[in-house]
């Protein structure tokens, strides 16, 4: 297995409605380990696809995001399946998209096993922070409209840019400083001038002297200022491009509706000796015991009773139950699909419904909060929303009506590492009882996960 070097010249991505990226060029040595990283929408799968199609004589394994084959095995499964027939092709190329997508713990970690060991060039969209700082070292980070790359280790890259961000904020700080010492200043020569101006009129008055002193000296005064405040302004205007161009996600700073005295009432979820199944028992033994605002994750292998526990929760009536169950009645479930949202309404009637008592300003400062700003932005049909917006919408909506006991079902998939960066932020401030399933180990520490039940 090998390939000569590979040339990208000047490909470009784009659509009647956006540009991905332009003029991308870049040659790819044999055995290079490359992730492609960026914004859900932002060109990722097309980028690998458009590469993948024009390599006409070099051995490619490919398996794509959405696997539509085998479609009586689960997601993981038929990933698995997917990936062990490209890899009997023996290829050159080794191409996945979000490959880590419905793995389970076990599997995540054989895959890792295998991409650390396979000799032959690697080419992956993947949001994983896990995968991209152990299996990689070529970041394509599509930054619309261009593509930036980096060689090197991934937490090197994300400290390259925060420092690049720090150095260019602080320079904005002092340019603020000075153009507000130039403003003070200019004001008091404009007092001077304004008194000198008092006392010449007094002396021309008496025909001792010209009035051209004290004008020359307030108009010489204000020349400087305009000239000095002119290049401020434009220095800080490049500043802030150059802000902008580090594509940096906006922090998010989440505020909750549930009062800390009512995260404290009492348990949340206590589960005794329960079983979970269907026609039979598929999980037995089951104790669960939330203390107020405890985070829980639920562990286990694809296809071992993680989701039916949460069905069991919600009181699914297709799911047959055991043993003692108390649930609060005030529960809210997200999983990677939102269905907490109602699609044909807007952004701001969404937020409305739950919260009726709140006026027009109440909400656009609740939604401001979780980065919908512009009235384009909250006047949008919750259909029409990207991914990462249904993310932010969804919990913005549990915000408003803040849940005491929180379900979350593998929400990290698919999201890009900013919206995945902002689901972190939110997750870390939600006050109440949190349950989670998901394969997500970095994610899950993120946010303060601390105990796990293992299936």
């Amino acid at each position: 297995m090998s390939h000569k070097p590979l040339h990208l010249n000047n490909l470009s991505l784009e659509f009647p409605h956006k540009t991905c990226f332009t003029d991308f060029s870049c040659t790819i040595p044999y055995g290079s380990k490359i992730a492609i990283i960026g914004k859900n929408g932002s060109g990722k799968t097309s980028l690998l696809q458009r590469f993948k199609q024009s390599l006409a004589d070099v051995n490619i394994g490919y398996v794509p995001q959405i696997i539509e084959k085998h479609d009586k095995l689960s997601g993981g499964q038929r990933f698995n399946k997917s990936l062990s027939q490209a890899l009997s092709l023996e290829p050159d190329i080794l191409m996945l998209d979000e490959p880590t997508n419905h793995l389970d713990i076990d599997n995540r970690k054989s895959l890792m096993r295998m991409l650390n060991n396979f000799p032959g060039t690697l080419i992956i969209v993947s949001h994983d922070i896990e995968l991209l700082r152990k299996c990689v070292d070529i970041y394509w980070h599509i930054e619309t409209p261009k593509i930036s790359v980096f060689t090197g280790c991934y937490n090197d890259y994300i400290r390259e840019i925060y420092q690049k961000r720090y150095i260019l904020e602080k320079e904005l700080s002092r340019l603020e400083r000075q153009k507000k010492d130039m403003h003070q200043a200019l004001m008091k020569e404009e007092q001077r001038a304004a008194k000198s101006k008092q006392k010449g009129q007094k002396s021309i008055d008496n025909k001792k002297w010209p009035t051209i002193t004290s004008k020359a000296k307030a108009l010489n005064a204000e020349e400087t200022t305009g000239r000095k405040k002119l290049a401020i302004n434009y220095k800080k205007d490049s500043l802030i491009q150059e802000l902008q161009d580090l594509r940096l996600p906006e922090q998010i700073i989440p505020k909750f509706s549930l009062p800390y005295s009512d995260v404290n009432s009492g348990s949340a979820l206590s589960i005794t000796n329960a079983s979970v199944g269907y026609q039979e028992p598929i999980l037995e033994n089951i104790n669960i015991n939330l203390t107020p605002g405890e985070k829980l994750a639920i562990i286990g292998k694809n296809g071992s009773g993680k989701s039916t526990i949460f069905k069991a929760i919600l009181s699914d009536s297709k799911v047959i139950c055991s043993g003692n169950w108390y649930v609060t009645k005030d529960i809210g479930y997200l999983d990677q699909h939102y269905n907490n949202l109602d699609l044909e309404k807007s952004v701001l009637e969404n937020i409305a419904s739950l919260a009726p008592h709140w006026n027009l300003q109440e909400i656009r400062r609740h939604l401001n909060d979780f980065l919908f700003m512009k009235n384009e932005e909250v006047n949008v049909l919750a259909k029409n929303l990207s991914g990462g917006e249904k993310v932010r919408l969804s919990l913005a909506m549990i915000a408003a009506k803040t849940p005491k006991l929180l379900l979350l079902d593998e929400i990290t998939n698919n999201l890009d590492l900013e919206t995945r960066q902002h689901v972190i932020e939110i997750l870390k401030e939600y006050p109440g009882s949190l349950v989670v399933i998901s394969h997500d180990e970095d994610f899950l520490k993120e946010i303060g996960i601390k105990d796990n039940f293992v299936i």
